[in-house]
């Protein structure tokens, strides 16, 4: 088990840079997630890191070797990708000891390699099955089999779930969760899914245009975001920003609320974003926004509304609350909900709320 460390790593193509002087540090047995929207990077730094890609600059280790000129096979890596490619003639387990077999090791090592791996991915009575027999997530834990033979010091995933159904993407998530307690080795996992990346991690790297806007724990990026750009993106429903400006006691932000919001600002505020998230806006009596329609989920309702002319907003109920649509209501939100950023920079103000 081996750490991976970033040391200013850059790719270029052509006069073209997508990745632009990226440090990370991720420590051993600790699975890592990227994350961000496509064309982010993250599937490029994920292919730097397993030798795929060419690093442009800076270097990249893994434990105490620099690998950033090695060929892939010497990185100690294996790599899941979002396809399952499988060969279809062969049985589950011809294709999770293939590797191993192309590289010469004994018939009875690999034998008991993939039963192992099979018995760790709940795979044992599908060793004799071809891929066709299988359902999706089956396939890709044969995926992920194949890389686990392998023994490598860090696994590498690149989006594997998005090719699955809803249903298949929970089961697969709960797997592979299972599969890191079990084994204790240090992932790297793509996805531009923040709920896979909320629900998987150790550590979330938010990505933005090739650079990194925030590292840090799951629920450390939701409940403390550095920026607007981190606020908005981690969270389901994602946070609610609307347009604010300091004023006599407070804040005054008209798509939530005609009246003053007693927070603090720093005497340097100007023009500012306000950030709520959907279950810290409550409901009232009035008739300042109209609701657009209600996503009744059971457990929790989700009611869409907006004040004329202003900014959509999510508010987030618990139980069988359903708001009609075009059903006029109210908003109340508590100061300690808030939280500001400057509009120019994108960056929090945190003396503010904290």
């Amino acid at each position: 088990m081996s750490g991976v460390t970033l040391n200013n790593v850059i790719k270029k193509y052509g006069e073209s840079q997508v990745i632009h002087g990226i440090d990370l540090n991720i420590a051993p047995g600790e699975f890592c997630v990227f994350v961000g929207p496509s064309g982010c990077g993250k599937s490029t730094l994920l292919r730097m890191i397993a030798g795929l890609e060419e690093t442009s600059g800076g270097q990249i280790h893994i434990g105490a070797r620099d690998v950033t000129r090695l060929d892939p096979a010497q990185r100690g890596v294996a790599m899941v990708f979002q396809t399952y490619a499988l060969y279809p003639h062969m049985t589950v387990a011809e294709n999770m000891g293939f590797g191993l077999k192309m590289n010469g090791h004994p018939k009875a090592e690999i034998r008991e390699k993939v039963a192992k791996a099979a018995d760790i991915l709940r795979l044992d009575s599908y060793l004799t099955r071809k891929p066709k027999a299988l359902s999706g997530g089956q396939r890709q834990r044969v995926a992920i089999g194949r890389a686990i033979v392998r023994g490598p010091e860090v696994f590498l995933f690149d989006e594997p779930l998005s090719n699955l159904d809803a249903e298949l993407r929970v089961e697969m998530r709960v797997e592979i969760a299972r599969l890191h307690r079990e084994i204790g080795a240090t992932m790297i996992y793509v996805t531009h899914d923040q709920v896979e990346a909320m629900t998987l991690a150790d550590k979330i790297v938010v990505l933005r245009g090739g650079r990194v806007e925030q590292v840090g724990a799951p629920l450390d990026l939701y409940r403390d975001p550095d920026n607007l750009f981190v606020a908005g993106f981690i969270g389901s429903p994602a946070m609610n920003l609307v347009p604010a400006r300091p004023v006599e006691g407070g804040i005054l932000a008209p798509a939530i609320s005609p009246e003053v919001i007693p927070c603090r600002c720093p005497s340097h505020a100007d023009d500012l974003v306000a950030g709520i998230r959907p279950q810290d806006i409550g409901i009232r009596e009035g008739r300042t926004h109209r609701v657009e329609m209600t996503e009744a989920l059971g457990g929790v309702s989700y009611i869409h509304c907006a004040s004329d002319g202003k900014p959509k907003l999510v508010i987030e109920t618990k139980g069988n609350h359903v708001e009609r649509p075009d059903a006029r209501i109210a908003l109340h939100v508590e100061a300690r909900s808030v939280y500001l950023f400057d509009r120019t920079t994108g960056l929090r103000l945190r003396q503010s709320r904290d």
